[in-house]
């Protein structure tokens, strides 16, 4: 039996596994110093595992009973205390900084906006205990046209986009373009797309990009990684050039051209990442704000000048109500994994920031919305941030999966899932990995026992702190932890080069997330792989999606899943998958799958703002 050793560095603590050998390898759960508790419930569970005793999340809930209040407790007690050098210093640098940018009378109010804000995390000892304010800043961007400009090389497949259907419903569509040139681009944006390494736009962007230029309102439904976020960001950073439009640092006031929206902090930072490569060397200045960040610090870095603003709905909902941020002058409001912004609690932030003051109604604004998937009740919903002369773009299979993901399915019981997942990853080496699993707990109980069994892993879940969440998707990116365990919401929208390999540890409730979870392979036109473990006990009502997903995208069909099917097991009601704008009355992808599955809040109603 592995037994497990901790070994410090100055702030985190690192998690080791000491081999019957005598062996040292490095663990996953790298934290703050309250982790020591955290690893050894964790190991406890592993060990608990190792001895035979199969347990379910469930059951490792309560092996954990008797720690979780004293963990709590201490990891306040410890959080608190580390926290206050920080704060110290975060408060000095704002004092500093706020001399030029804020009177006594805005710092005052921003204070008692920050006090408002807390949330009660516990009570101890008869009180009630504040989440201490967060201070985390995480470290600047490099700035050198390398960094900024690295990229995919071009997937062996990506000619194959010129085969894919395409359909654009609507009055008086604009054509399509054939290549960059014919969209009009300015000088610096030319530069800026040949040295991303971009040859000719795929389908989404040839007819998005002319669509976004004549001004129209668009809802793209596109597949995973065909290339969304630059058929948006191009005719937009265009326009903006055009009109001679430059980022300023002297108005007390921002007041963006350009919102972007997105549900999660991972997905909103690739975007801006993408804007700030595209707005390379120009005057159009994208910001980029999300939770889990010091708010006085990306309010300074809007001060400094904005155009496009980028962010997920609460954070852009505070530094709007902080008067930092102005509507007047919006042009544009970008929605991406627009069915997911409308749909599991969102909607009503984005009611609220459509209504902010000053805002533009949406005669007066363009309003473009873009997603894998738009079922017909989101399409419904969608239509009351459009105008009614909308265009509806989908291009491929709506709802469906990339063909360049091969995808296979095999019936694993919950009890084997474990040994069959590690079986899988002994055999790819050292290939780059996404396991998705249901639950935030799970997350980190598969990574700790991948990692017991000398596989470098890392995991990301809406419990992990900011500067975690950002550790452990840098260090699946650079490879030194090529597997990346994870819940469902990282699915959306997370674009990590060269994923060669997805796993469904659990599969999802609805056939949306299992479009969007191996959608992290095959991006780009590069071809990739997806493995699912099906549960016969749990996974049954996705059988008839399935079959129809695997059928669409031409991938082998088990025989054992069609018999489910036919034999009534599998899910009823569906209405198959159509290209179909619902103003046609036709129906769409996942209208059956939701009347099975309705869409829900994500795993443990999960916090990723």
């Amino acid at each position: 039996m592995d037994k497990w050793n901790e070994g410090t560095t100055s702030n985190t603590t690192t998690v080791t596994s000491q081999s019957s050998e005598g062996g040292n390898m490095e663990g996953v759960v790298e934290a703050e110093e309250d982790s020591k508790a955290h690893s050894q419930r964790l190991g406890m569970v592993v060990e608990i595992q190792k001895t035979g005793v199969d347990l379910e999340v469930e059951e490792a809930e309560e092996v954990e009973e008797g720690l979780t209040g004293r963990f709590a407790v201490n990891q306040m007690e410890r959080k608190v205390e580390g926290s206050k050098a920080e704060a110290e210093e975060e408060a000095a640098e704002e004092v500093s900084d706020k001399v030029e940018t804020m009177d006594p009378e805005e710092e005052a109010q921003e204070e008692a906006t920050e006090g408002e804000m807390r949330i009660p995390l516990l009570e101890k000892d008869g009180g009630e205990e504040e989440r201490p304010r967060i201070t985390y800043v995480p470290e600047a961007l490099p700035e050198d046209e390398a960094s900024i400009f690295s990229h995919y090389e071009k997937g062996i497949n990506f000619a194959k986009y010129d085969d894919i259907t395409v359909d654009v419903s609507g009055s008086n569509p604009p054509p399509a373009i054939m290549t960059f040139e014919e969209a009009a681009l300015c000088e610096s944006l030319r530069k800026n797309v040949s040295k991303t390494g971009y040859v000719k736009p795929t389908p989404v962007q040839k007819y998005g990009i002319p669509i976004i230029s004549a001004g129209r309102d668009l809802m793209a439904c596109a597949q995973t990684g065909s290339g969304k976020t630059a058929a948006f960001l191009l005719p937009i950073l265009q326009q903006l050039m055009a009109d001679g439009v430059a980022a300023s640092s002297f108005s007390e006031l921002q007041e963006p051209e350009v919102i972007i929206v997105a549900p999660t902090r991972e997905l909103i930072n690739q975007i801006y990442l993408e804007a700030r490569k595209f707005a390379f060397g120009t005057c159009v200045r994208p910001v980029v704000v999300y939770g889990g960040v010091a708010t006085g610090h990306q309010i300074r870095d809007v001060l400094k000048g904005c155009n496009v603003l980028c962010g997920t709905p609460g954070r852009l909902l505070d530094v709007i109500g902080r008067g930092k941020i102005g509507c007047s002058k919006l042009r544009y409001l970008v929605m991406d994994e627009a069915d997911r912004m409308l749909d599991m609690g969102f909607e009503p932030d984005m009611r609220r920031l459509v209504a902010s003051p000053g805002m533009p109604t949406k005669e007066n604004r363009q309003t473009l919305m873009f997603s894998a998937t738009f079922p017909e009740d989101i399409q419904r919903l969608a239509a009351d941030f459009l105008k009614t002369d909308y265009l509806f773009l989908a291009v491929g299979v709506v709802g469906g999966a990339c063909s360049d993901v091969e995808q296979k399915l095999v019936q694993v019981t919950k009890f084997s899932k474990r040994e069959k997942l590690l079986d899988v990853l002994k055999t790819t080496g050292t290939e780059r990995t996404m396991v998705f699993v249901a639950t935030k707990r799970q997350a980190d109980f598969i990574a700790t026992y991948l990692c017991q069994e000398n596989i470098l892993t890392t995991s990301i879940h809406g419990d992990r702190e900011q500067r975690e969440r950002e550790q452990a998707l840098a260090d699946f990116r650079s490879g030194r932890r090529p597997v990346l365990v994870a819940t469902s919401v990282a699915a959306r929208g997370l674009d990590i080069p060269d994923v060669q390999h997805v796993v469904n540890f659990d599969l999802p409730d609805n056939i949306d997330e299992y479009v969007h979870r191996i959608g992290r392979t095959g991006r780009c036109g590069n071809t990739g792989r997806a493995l699912s473990f099906y549960d016969p006990e749990a996974d049954s009502q996705l059988a008839r999606f399935l079959v129809t997903i695997l059928s669409k995208a031409q991938q082998e069909v088990p025989s054992w899943l069609e018999q489910s099917v036919f034999s009534g097991s599998g899910s009823e009601g569906f209405k198959g998958f159509n290209s179909t704008d619902s103003r046609k009355g036709g129906s769409f992808a996942d209208s059956g799958a939701r009347s099975q599955a309705a869409a829900a809040p994500a795993a443990e109603d999960e916090e990723w703002e």
